[in-house]
């Protein structure tokens, strides 16, 4: 089998790695791929956003399936083109997508289909937004959130009349999401903590991948701004099994039940991110696809073959797959540049110590903006690398994580120290 991949950061480093390993797999393709990629698979300059392009290619080298990674892709319509011209692909439609495209569509969307939220209002212009702030129905904090793609960055926590002020001039009147803030919700705030919840479907059948716990914001401590995300563990401690349970009959099934009944049948990744609140679980967002750095852990501790399933869910036809997970933890830490998560991050820095790591069986360095100039891994953009480390228990998979860190440099490197610090102190707590 051929296989092309869609994407360019430590997500698609993990599927490409992930993808690889297979038996049925021949030749791996990714575009446009990074530093990492490269060595694993043959990368084509070819933008994401391309999607006419990226089908073009497609069909050039008959790819037997092309793996979609990032969102902006999907929304714009790269299955809808790659399925006019009778290609399979990994990717939900345009109208399945904008679960994720747009919040409002999704708030409005779970509203109809009484899936557990947060109480939301939908802001369609800078002066609704400015008297929702007056009126502040939710209190203190609340969430302003950009209607459209905003690279994980688009979600702001305020704290008073002040800041959400400012969030919503930004967004709205500055334009700092461009058309992404064109309209804005505004969110009640949710106490507790983040799970994030994947799921396989092919539009009627849902298979659960394994919990993981993300950490967004930049800093240690939960301060700082939203990021894409700094680290993750598999699995998540703050989820039970009622809980799971729960997840899946109150939210992900309805979810793809209601999906199906308005036309727009979910052939891909659904991806929950929930917060762990006082009265169960409830949603914060839907992603369309896998998470970065979710996938980081998931592929970590997948030990069935990944490729098949990924044709079945194409096909719409997920038998009832049965998938094999290491009992084993996992743990990504990201090094990001210096000035991420704002627009500018430094680039162009040289990466230090990833040779000496090759030879790791237990570790897997993953990949994100990285490119290879004159021979030397350079820096490109805000979240730079995943360590992955795979180990018996968290304790001991977080410590090699944070061993191989301290071996990997770059100027204005920075990470959260913290990646796991809540997971285990819930492990060791007192019964």
């Amino acid at each position: 089998m051929k296989i092309l991949v869609v994407g360019n950061g430590g997500r698609e480093h993990a599927l490409v790695w992930k993808i690889r390993q297979s038996p049925l797999v021949t030749e791996v393709y990714c575009a446009p791929g990074n530093a990492g990629i490269a060595e694993l698979a043959d990368c084509v300059p070819i933008d994401t956003s391309n999607i006419v392009e990226v089908a073009d290619f497609a069909q050039t080298i008959s790819a037997d399936l092309t793996v979609v990674g990032p969102e902006l892709p999907m929304v714009l319509g790269i299955a809808d083109e790659f399925v006019r011209r009778g290609m399979p692909i990994f990717s939900p439609s345009r109208a399945a997508a904008e679960i994720e495209g747009s919040k409002a569509f999704a708030r409005e969307f779970m509203t109809r289909h009484k899936i557990p939220s947060p109480r939301y209002e939908i802001c369609g212009s800078h002066e609704e937004a400015l008297a929702f702030v007056a009126r502040a129905p939710f209190g203190f904090p609340f969430v302003v959130k950009a209607d459209g793609l905003a690279a994980g960055k688009g979600s702001l926590v305020v704290k008073d009349a002040a800041g959400a002020t400012t969030a919503v001039d930004e967004m709205m009147a500055d334009k700092k999401f461009g058309n992404a803030g064109a309209k804005t919700v505004m969110e009640e705030f949710l106490a507790g903590e983040e799970v994030s919840f994947l799921v396989f479907s092919d539009g009627a059948r849902v298979v659960p991948m394994v919990s993981v716990q993300d950490h967004k914001r930049a800093f240690d401590d939960d301060t700082g701004p939203n990021t894409g995300g700094m680290g993750t563990v598999s699995p998540a401690t703050n989820l039970s099994l009622d809980a799971h349970k729960q997840i899946m009959q109150e939210i992900v099934l309805p979810t793809i039940a209601g999906l199906a009944a308005e036309g727009r049948r979910y052939q891909g990744v659904l991806f929950v991110g929930l917060m762990i609140t006082d009265e169960g679980p409830k949603v914060l967002e839907f992603n369309a696809r896998f998470g970065d750095p979710e996938t980081q852990v998931i592929m970590a501790r997948m030990r069935s073959d990944l490729v098949p399933i990924l044709q079945q869910v194409a096909a719409g036809q997920l038998k009832e797959t049965k998938i094999d997970w290491a009992k084993e933890a996992a743990v990504c830490v990201v090094l990001a540049s210096k000035g991420y998560p704002d627009d500018s991050p430094e680039t162009g820095k040289v990466v230090n110590g990833l040779e000496a790591l090759r030879e790791d069986t237990d570790v897997v360095v993953y990949h994100a903006a990285t490119t290879r100039k004159d021979g030397q891994v350079v820096t490109v953009g805000g979240r730079v690398l995943g360590v992955t480390a795979l180990a018996a228990n968290l304790d001991a998979a977080v410590s090699r994580a944070y061993e191989v860190v301290s071996k990997l440099s770059f100027e204005g490197m920075f990470y959260r120290k913290d990646i796991g610090k809540k997971a285990l102190a819930r492990l060791h707590a007192p019964r």
